[in-house]
């Protein structure tokens, strides 16, 4: 239907004007209205992120913590192993020694028994 009022410009910038200032009245009467929940929902967000900070904290020192035991556990078996390495190399060098010990042995004793077979030798000659 065609609005049977004649209505000018400046008509229509009041009608506008009531409207914007009823719809701030409605605004503000809904927000006064929310205004108790909203500390206690405020309260709610603050707790929780505090809860989510604690978390993350103690997921934080948690992956920390395996980190250390980690990087322990691998100090441990890098000592391990230098400590094998160590006995193996010991290990070799005393069996060298060893072995040199024997030649050494050996040798003597062959030298010792070609020596008696000399004198042996000197004494039938003459």
């Amino acid at each position: 239907m065609k609005n049977e009022n004649n209505t000018g410009f400046s008509d229509r910038r009041m009608t506008a004007a009531r409207a914007k200032a009823s719809l701030l009245e409605a605004y503000q009467a809904a927000r006064t209205a929310a205004e108790p929940t909203r500390a206690a929902r405020e309260t709610e967000r603050a707790a929780v992120a505090e809860a989510r900070d604690a978390r993350r904290a103690k997921r934080d020192q948690e992956k920390r913590d395996e980190q250390a035991r980690l990087d322990e556990e691998a100090n441990a078996r890098a000592a391990a192993a230098s400590a094998a390495e160590t006995a193996e190399a010991d290990a070799r060098e005393a069996a060298d020694k060893d072995r040199i010990a024997r030649i050494l042995n050996d040798d003597a004793a062959h030298k010792a028994k070609r020596d008696q077979r000399y004198a042996n030798r000197k004494n039938r000659q003459g």
